[in-house]
């Protein structure tokens, strides 16, 4: 006899915490580091969260599925949500700033993207290749290294714990009842 299909898991199973406040001198080192926008201009990585409220995603690389997928879904956090809450949206990769407009066109992604080609600020603040990762940090309000490529923060509770609208992310469409 065969059992019936189990359902997706459609919850995150442990809660999201957050961390300690990290070391204040490796957010200040790495404030110096410069990433590249997607003209090949270098800026400092501190003037992007210097005079207003960012939440920075790091992704793995550019060719992994799973941070592909995390980008599509913070493609759809609206503009309209970020400016009403003043919060800048920021990607950072670890590639060429040349592979910037072709993830962005593959993703929808239109909000603002980075790179930091020679990893500097990924080691400064602790994220390490492979699958785990040390607790780690800066001055930030929330902190999440993943454990695994799967192990991604639910956007919602980024977004909420920015004082940003969430999103509904499902594709299911919505009944208004009248």
């Amino acid at each position: 006899m065969s059992r019936p299909p189990q359902c997706p898991v459609v919850q995150q199973l442990r809660p999201v915490s957050v961390a300690p406040r990290p070391e204040l001198a490796e957010l200040r080192e790495a404030a110096y580091c410069l990433v590249v926008d997607a003209d090949g201009s270098r800026i400092p990585f501190g003037a992007l969260y210097r005079r207003q409220k960012a939440i920075v995603v790091f992704v793995r690389n550019f060719l992994c599925y799973t941070c592909k997928e995390y980008v599509e879904d913070l493609a759809k956090v609206p503009r309209s949500y970020l400016q009403e809450a003043n919060v800048r949206l920021i990607v950072i990769g670890q590639s060429s700033y040349h592979h910037i407009k072709p993830f962005c066109s593959l993703t929808g992604y239109t909000h603002e993207m980075y790179v930091d080609p020679q990893r500097e600020i990924y080691k400064m603040l602790g994220m390490k290749r492979g699958e785990g990762n040390d607790v780690s940090g800066n001055e930030v309000h929330f902190l999440h290294h993943d454990r695994n490529r799967l192990d991604h923060v639910p956007i919602n509770s980024v977004l909420q714990l920015a004082g940003v609208k969430t999103v509904n992310f499902t594709n299911k469409p919505q009944i208004i009842d009248v």
